[in-house]
């Protein structure tokens, strides 16, 4: 695949430096991701990172990073889970663009965390088999962190959020012969974080 080795692609550190950054004036109120739209983008893009984040409403990715257009390749799914499709979105990117650094992104209150830790209980229905599918992904990820006693108490459920975003960063490189080699050869550093509503801040896990 081409560009998967690009000498002028941005580091891991230098990346995760500035995700830090963005999100510290983003949680300061001091952010500048209102700036307007870029024309010279129309013929090409060249972001610094991949962020596999949530599909939740209260979690947009670009805003609180303070990342402006063309910055970051962003796959967004409930649960910020690792399906297929999403192991070929990430593939896409690091391929074309050389990219060496993949945020893993999860979040506390997460509603797909809840939806699967309900689904783990005895006698649930679910709505629909397209949410079994979704949570049927989730499940191994999440069920280590929950406590046998309080499945679903706040503690429990912020454990096993972390531990979905811990999972799903190496379930990318079980899933993906790609990654596995560049993760391997140092190339590419795929990193959990967790987003907590309550403070605007991004913990690195």
């Amino acid at each position: 695949m081409p560009n998967v080795r690009l000498p002028d692609a941005v580091s891991p550190e230098v990346g995760i430096s500035r995700l830090m950054a963005g999100n510290e004036r983003f949680a300061r109120s001091e952010g500048l991701a209102s700036r307007n739209p870029r024309p010279d983008l129309a013929e090409g893009q060249r972001p610094f990172a991949v962020v596999v984040g949530c599909s939740d409403s209260r979690t947009p990715v670009e805003l609180l990073f303070d990342q402006t257009f063309g910055e970051l390749f962003v796959v967004r799914v409930a649960g910020a889970v690792v399906s297929p499709a999403v192991v070929g979105s990430v593939e896409f990117a690091v391929s074309m663009f050389g990219l060496r650094l993949i945020v893993l992104l999860g979040h506390t209150r997460c509603g797909a965390v809840a939806a699967t830790a309900n689904a783990l209980q005895p006698g649930y229905v679910h709505p629909s088999n397209h949410i079994r599918f979704l949570t049927d992904l989730m499940a191994p990820l999440i069920a280590p962190a929950l406590h046998e006693d309080m499945p679903l108490s706040t503690p429990s459920l912020r454990a096993a959020g972390r531990a979905a975003a811990t999972s799903g960063a190496s379930a990318l490189t079980r899933a993906s012969s790609l990654l596995d080699e560049l993760v391997g050869e140092g190339r590419l550093v795929i990193a959990p974080a967790e987003y907590e509503l309550e403070t605007g801040r991004v913990h690195w896990l």
